[in-house]
């Protein structure tokens, strides 16, 4: 099967290090007409938003997409909150993880696919500590150490 082509378009690397992931879903997200065009262009930050279940719909929250500078009246507020899309049964699964202590949903990555759709990449995600943070400091840098090390080797 051949790599689905997709172009990045906002990725949140903070997330990584703030939670740990438990289970990612791909998400289609519902956008105006000049929202699009913004996020063609790279006008996108998703690195305060998150996911919220209302009345058995997604939506997302904080995400910023910047005014379209051709846009005039079209344009909408920046941070509004826009719905994503996913299949029934993955709200559900969505539903019972949130109800669990301390599971949030989190955006991961935006990006355009093949067809030109924007699809955001969510992740239902438990917080770290102060310690844990550490820890997977730690053990990157161990991680990075060992290479080097073996890279001089040879």
């Amino acid at each position: 099967m051949a790599k689905r082509e997709r172009k990045l378009v906002a990725g949140n690397k903070k997330a990584r290090h703030d939670y740990f992931i438990e289970e990612t879903y791909e998400a289609g997200i519902v956008l105006t007409g000049t929202e699009i065009k913004s996020v063609r262009q790279g006008k996108v930050s998703i690195k305060e938003s998150y996911a919220k279940i209302e009345k058995g719909e997604l939506f997302i929250y904080g995400m910023n997409i910047s005014p379209y500078e051709q846009g005039n009246r079209f344009n909408v507020d920046p941070l509004r909150k826009r719905k994503l899309l996913l299949h029934k049964q993955e709200i559900k699964k969505l539903v019972g993880y949130t109800t669990m202590k301390g599971l949030t949903i989190v955006p991961l990555t935006m990006y355009i696919n093949e067809d030109g759709r924007a699809k955001v990449e969510i992740a239902v995600a438990r917080g770290k500590k102060n310690y844990d943070k550490r820890e997977s400091i730690a053990k990157r840098d161990a991680a990075r150490d060992i290479d080097r090390r073996m890279k001089t080797r040879f």
